[in-house]
């Protein structure tokens, strides 16, 4: 009998695995309020989930120099850490158990996040989870944010599964769309969730069913 080609689950990290998407607004305020600019909380939901450079290319400027990204982002995101290690962060409900379940049920895992590697370095130490997934890839590793499927694609390559193997685990509208335009079912989770466009959305991920992500594989 021939085995079954092999299955992963892509995770975003923030808004999904944890949130500290309070951390990000502070941080990203008081960045831009040192360059004389404002933010507030319909920026941030506009902007939250896209890569630095988009974010600060749509804030500030189409043609901000990269030199100019690179500061005010690099600023940004030593806050940001400073404020993660102070306050730490906890996994959002049933993030725990579905780490664990997962595997056993014989799904690759991997983190496909818009964030710097320093940042998901930080959350998943600050989580308690590092060492928990099979591949790690950050924004500097793809040349496009989403929701280009850049981060996805090379998610699932680093998990040696192909793309319509694959269940994607996000809460932005940008995310659903990069997993969507990868050739992935998608989960949606978080307050928006029913307006997403996902393949299957619940608020928490404690409210999926045990054979969610099996039955989203599954031959129709």
């Amino acid at each position: 009998m021939s085995l079954s080609p092999p299955r992963a689950v892509l995770w975003d990290l923030d808004g999904t695995l944890v949130d500290s998407s309070e951390l990000h607004f502070i941080a990203w305020r008081d960045a831009l309020a040192a360059e004389g600019r404002t933010y507030d909380r319909a920026d941030h939901d506009a902007v939250f989930g896209m890569r630095n450079d988009d974010l600060l290319r749509r804030l500030i400027d189409p043609v901000i120099p990269e030199a100019e990204i690179a500061r005010i982002a690099d600023a940004k995101e030593r806050h940001y850490r400073k404020l993660v290690a102070e306050s730490g962060i906890e996994p959002l409900p049933g993030v725990r158990a579905w780490l664990s379940a997962l595997p056993r049920r014989g799904f690759r895992m991997a983190i496909a996040s818009s964030a710097p590697r320093e940042n998901i370095d930080a959350i998943l130490a600050a989580a308690g989870l590092t060492g928990v997934f099979d591949a790690v890839i950050s924004s500097e590793e793809v040349a496009h944010g989403k929701p280009h499927p850049a981060v996805f694609l090379r998610a699932a390559e680093g998990v040696g599964v192909t793309p319509a193997r694959c269940v994607v685990v996000e809460d932005a509208p940008a995310g659903v769309l990069a997993g969507k335009r990868g050739g992935m079912k998608v989960i949606a989770v978080g307050p928006r969730h029913a307006e997403l466009g996902a393949d299957l959305s619940v608020e928490r991920l404690d409210q999926l069913r045990e054979d969610a992500f099996d039955r989203l594989l599954s031959p129709s």
